[in-house]
């Protein structure tokens, strides 16, 4: 039986939803919102057989519509939730961040409390192969995680419609909407809640002077979080958006006791500008504290998967489980709890580098 897709947004994060749906068997995106017709068109090749509509409702009256993925831009997320729940009660994958304003929270909250459907927030960087593995076997090499680092470095924000990636006001900060899966990453790899977040960031070399329509980017391009966790662990995030020379773009390692683990990840291969046969593979690096024999994996990616988006396979792998969510009434894996828990933690570091002081968390009224 085929299941059918309703997508609100196609730019970037959009299409790469669609490439990877149409690799799942038995699966069609039959409707699509996209105001922006530039992005219509784009998405059109992708999604042959969907309908484009012009406003949500006509999106939620198609009669073949079984879930839904929304990949608008940031600011408009929690709009987009509470009008889908006037209307109907279908699975969504929400796109990461879950919302863009502290006073978004109590909104989300309340719709945890009132829509029936599940609600899966997009935060897919869990499902790299090769962070699976990390995740899989950190406690075994480590004895228990004390230390954290997840380092980024990248290249600049790209393009977006209408520029609105270059505003904090419309994307909710570079900590929040870049730095929500790192956030998402900490709670998960050390099972824990984060009590306080001390950071500096800044806007140090990208968008320095950029205007549009007069407005000046506010939007920073690189930073430090240091994060403290109820279990007693410390995380460090560093990012860096001017680095888009680097072999691995992401590297993650953690230490115990027994041991240190490291993850590195590439960054997408369209941006890969060295020599094609030096094209870097994921790597997982296992060194015992016991002995200088440290032990490297290597994680190659399947290509089809790989060459589907920028997240090194890991939209597929989100799609996979959220598939099974619809069709056999599965299990949440990423939570509107957790959604709420990253953004939280974005904007708690936001706020820590604004003022230069360290902000404590509390448990917010759903935990």
């Amino acid at each position: 039986m085929t299941t059918y897709y309703g997508i609100i947004g196609c730019g970037m994060m959009g299409r790469e939803h669609l490439r990877n749906i149409a690799l799942l068997p038995d699966t069609k995106v039959s409707v699509i919102f996209e105001p922006d017709a530039d992005m219509a068109q784009a998405a059109a090749s992708l999604a042959p057989v969907a309908v484009f509509v012009s406003s949500i409702e006509a999106l939620l009256q198609h009669s073949q519509l079984d879930c839904l993925v929304i990949a608008s831009p940031n600011h408009c997320h929690v709009d987009q939730l509470e009008q889908i729940a006037t209307k109907i009660s279908l699975p969504i994958l929400v796109e990461k961040p879950l919302f863009t304003a502290p006073d978004d929270l109590k909104r989300i909250i309340a719709l945890k409390a009132t829509y029936p459907a599940p609600i899966w927030v997009a935060m897919e960087y869990r499902y790299m192969p090769p962070m699976q593995e990390f995740i899989r076997s950190v406690q075994r090499v480590t004895g228990e995680i004390k230390l954290l680092t997840i380092t980024e470095h990248r290249f600049p924000f790209l393009k977006k419609v209408n520029d609105w990636n270059r505003f904090n006001a419309n994307s909710g900060g570079t900590l929040v909407e870049k730095c929500c899966h790192f956030f998402d990453l900490m709670r998960l790899i050390l099972n824990s809640n984060p009590v306080r977040v001390m950071a500096s960031a800044g806007q140090e070399v990208n968008h320095l002077q950029e205007t549009y329509n007069g407005q000046l980017s506010d939007i920073w391009d690189c930073g430090y979080a240091i994060v403290d966790f109820a279990s007693g662990a410390r995380a460090l995030l560093e990012l860096s958006m001017f680095a888009e020379g680097s072999e691995y773009q992401e590297m993650i390692h953690a230490i115990g006791p027994s041991g240190k683990i490291e993850v590195k990840l590439p960054g997408p291969a369209r941006f890969w500008s060295g020599p094609a046969d030096k094209v870097p593979v994921p790597v997982i690096i296992e060194s015992a504290r016991a002995s200088c024999n440290p032990v490297q994996i290597a994680c190659p990616i399947d290509a089809t998967i790989l060459d589907a988006g920028d997240h090194n396979g890991a939209t597929f792998h989100q799609h996979q489980r959220f598939l099974n969510l619809v069709r056999q009434n599965g299990t949440v894996e990423v939570s509107l709890d957790d959604g709420i828990w990253a953004t939280r933690l974005g904007m708690a570091a936001q706020e820590s580098a604004r003022t230069g002081t360290a902000i404590e968390l509390l448990p917010h009224s759903s935990d």
